[in-house]
């Protein structure tokens, strides 16, 4: 069935638009929550009355949505700080709650309501998104980190056994020995013969 929203209805449309859901959605929930009516002819041609009288609002709606996407758009560096295990895993999850808490510390106020993430369950970097307006939407990086700032330890890897070098070779110098000088020996200086030694001769 076609119905006409009367509200903004996130994953569905936005107010004053006509769209198509299943006939249980539309006639058990949403027309009698009174966020919808059937898209009838009288409806239709009343909303089309209705939205050329509203123009000039209308434009100013998508104003002032632009504006607060190019205030989004200026805020940098959202970090969120939680508990996380020693794996990385975050005790809870991240979720649109925690994005509109930082934006308002920043001095922006939206509806966590618009802020589309999926639920984060680890440190990392991310992106949601804002739908601000039909035709307006931003993209809202962010960071989840562990509380305090503290990265988690990198796995040490073992040192390598030291290796000794051998020593190097020491050359033993043989000791030098002297000969000892060879005595020469000293002439005998002969005795001069005697008498008798001359008698004997002869």
């Amino acid at each position: 069935m076609q119905i006409i929203l009367k509200e903004d209805i996130i994953g569905l449309g936005y107010k004053n638009e006509i769209v198509t859901v299943k006939d249980g959605y539309g006639r058990n929930y949403l027309i009698p929550q009174g966020k919808a009516i059937i898209a009838s002819n009288a409806n239709c041609k009343i909303l089309a009355e209705n939205l050329r009288q509203q123009a000039a609002k209308l434009a100013k709606i998508k104003e002032a949505a632009e504006a607060k996407a190019a205030q989004i758009a200026a805020v940098k560096d959202i970090v969120i700080a939680t508990k996380v295990s020693a794996t990385g895993t975050i005790y809870g999850s991240v979720n649109s709650l925690h994005l509109a808490e930082a934006l308002r510390e920043q001095g922006v106020e939206i509806d966590r309501k618009i802020i589309i993430v999926r639920d984060v369950k680890e440190v990392g970097e991310y992106v949601a998104k804002v739908h601000l307006h039909r035709e307006v939407e931003v993209e809202l990086p962010f960071k989840v980190v562990s509380e305090g700032g503290e990265e988690l330890p990198a796995a040490e890897e073992p040192a390598a056994p030291a290796v000794e070098e051998p020593a190097p070779a020491v050359e033993v110098e043989e000791p030098v020995t002297e000969e000892e000088p060879v005595a020469e020996e000293t002439p005998v200086a002969e005795e001069p013969a005697t008498e008798e030694d001359t008698q004997v001769e002869a």
